[in-house]
């Protein structure tokens, strides 16, 4: 009886939804779903959300209905046998135990694996994005000056050296009310040269346009890149116990400054720090199962810190606790050990560590960096247990090794054949000579300084039909949303980004990517903007 009715629900489900009576005007971003009914088998993950979210918040009415007729029909043709009275009863039976038992229970059980559905591609997404923000540009080990800005309490900025250490803090007010322009510009071509600051980093959110504007409206004596960077889950850094840790004597406005500015020097040793779940890219993902997500998101951040490798000299020990091998005590014993010993001088130093075992060595020791250390294969991802191998590829070709790393000709001649064995195969000794040619060298590329349109500040500047730069700052099933320099992103709805059929986003976008975009809606009221990559 029940795989029947579930039957019915494969086929003919559609999911339906209504506002609640009263509740239109506090449901107002529910519009879209106020009278609403989709086949079952065909509605999106992020719709199937939104309208699970409707009815938690007690906007939306949800059921899942399937024609009542034909369901009760294939189940009178399982248990009525005949055509007398208690055929009769029986056909009664059948009507009761449907209406009031069968229905609700796989009605619940559809919303739920409907659910689960959503769920899984929900995480999936949100897991996609994580990875290609972790692995967003750096700009490598320059000297920053960060900038968290606002009106009325100023602009927070900080100073940080080469390893973003913060050696500098100050507030400027060069905003309404208090209007401080001058001061506020003296005192920033100051820093710049007392501190010979290489880039500066301005936090995207309030007043993030009027500092950018008035960073770049500044003379300095030398080129200085300006960047805008995403200050998601900066704030909640900077409230933190890994924040409070870090920099226990200043507040939390200040963190969230240096939080800006080496999120710009390296956005993967920063991101770590913080919650995944705050860090603002993804959809619905407060709605989905948190422990599945978490699970995936932890995963995603282990996979990007290893395949980047970690200095482990200057890494913070939230950093290192992601290293495969580590986990939090060993990483804590690590930091330990570098504050009592000075830096690591080889890989093979890490032995020393207090409960580094052997296991514990081997899975991490490919993934640490030692710069600067006697033997250069410490500093590639060349794990300890393959340097002989390194080794007797040099000495066969006749040279150092130190000359054979990064000699992309004399690697070309390593006869690959001539070392497999039982414990070494072919596809690991490949790896081995493409470290050998581009030793350590950062899979990320460069960070690019990106620029919104001069004449566009807020949503009423906007008209339909403009063409602007734009930074892609989410992606979803049905879209992706940029950031055209408004406070508000805009939506490029999937089927706005291609000229051709796409059934993901991702396939032709991903995350800080500069593009063009048509302003084809602009719903002030609902703070909404329509926009088009095709089209532009």
């Amino acid at each position: 009886a029940r795989n029947t009715v579930r039957r019915s629900f494969d086929r003919m489900a559609v999911v339906k939804a209504k506002v609640v009576k009263g509740k239109e005007e506090e449901g107002e971003k529910f519009t879209d779903y106020f009278d609403y009914s989709e086949p079952l088998r065909r509605i999106p993950s992020h719709r199937m959300l939104a309208i699970r979210r409707g009815e938690a918040e007690g906007i939306l009415k949800v059921a899942i209905e399937i024609p009542e007729e034909e369901t009760i029909e294939s189940l009178e043709r399982i248990f009525v046998k005949g055509r007398n009275e208690s055929a009769e009863q029986v056909t009664m039976a059948v009507k009761d135990g449907y209406k009031r038992l069968l229905l609700s229970s796989i009605e619940t059980e559809y919303l739920q694996s409907g659910k689960q559905k959503a769920d899984e591609e929900a995480i999936k997404v949100f897991a996609e994005n994580l990875r290609q923000l972790l692995l967003a540009p750096p700009l490598g080990n320059r000297r920053v000056l960060g900038i968290d800005p606002g009106f009325r309490t100023g602009c927070k900025v900080v100073c940080l050296d080469e390893t973003g250490n913060l050696v500098h803090n100050e507030t400027i007010y060069p905003h309404p009310p208090q209007n401080e322009v001058k001061q506020a510009a003296n005192k920033i071509t100051n820093l710049v040269n007392s501190y010979r600051i290489e880039a500066i980093a301005i936090g995207n959110g309030t007043a993030g346009r009027e500092t950018e504007r008035f960073i770049q409206s500044l003379r300095y004596d030398r080129d200085i890149q300006v960047f805008v960077v995403s200050e998601s889950g900066a704030s909640i850094y900077s409230a933190s116990k890994i924040a409070r840790d870090e920099f226990p004597q200043y507040d939390v406005t200040v963190r969230g400054a240096v939080s800006i500015g080496r999120r710009l020097m390296d956005p993967l040793a920063e991101l770590v720090k913080i919650d995944p779940k705050s860090i603002g890219v993804g959809q619905y993902q407060h709605d989905v199962d948190q422990s599945k997500l978490k699970e995936s998101l932890d995963r995603v951040v282990e996979s990007c810190v290893n395949r980047v490798g970690v200095n482990v000299n200057t890494a913070s020990k939230y950093l290192l606790t992601y290293v495969s091998g580590l986990g939090p005590t060993l990483a804590e014993n690590v930091v330990t050990y570098i504050k009592e010993n000075g830096a690591f001088r080889s890989r093979g130093e890490l032995k020393k560590v207090k409960r580094m075992g052997e296991k514990a060595f081997e899975q991490c020791a490919g993934f640490l960096r030692i710069e600067g250390a006697e033997n250069p294969l410490d500093n590639s991802s060349v794990h300890p247990e393959s340097y002989a191998v390194a080794e007797r590829m040099a000495e066969d070709l006749g040279i150092p090794l130190k000359l054979l790393i990064g000699n992309e000709e004399a690697c070309n001649k390593i006869e690959l054949s001539r070392y497999v064995n039982d414990r070494i195969g072919l596809p690991t000794l490949k790896d081995i000579v493409d470290e050998l040619k581009k030793p350590g060298r950062d899979p990320r590329s460069v960070a690019k300084v990106f620029s919104f349109a001069d004449n566009i500040h807020t949503i009423d500047d906007l008209e339909i039909g403009m063409v602007v730069p734009g930074i892609v700052t989410n992606l979803t099933n049905f879209g992706a949303f940029v950031d055209i320099g408004v406070k508000q992103d805009g939506l490029v709805h999937i089927s706005e980004i291609a000229d051709k059929y796409i059934s993901n986003p991702a396939d032709v976008l991903s995350l800080n990517q500069h593009v063009s975009v048509k302003i084809v809606q602009v719903d002030k009221a609902r703070k909404r903007i329509g926009l088009s990559i095709k089209q532009a």
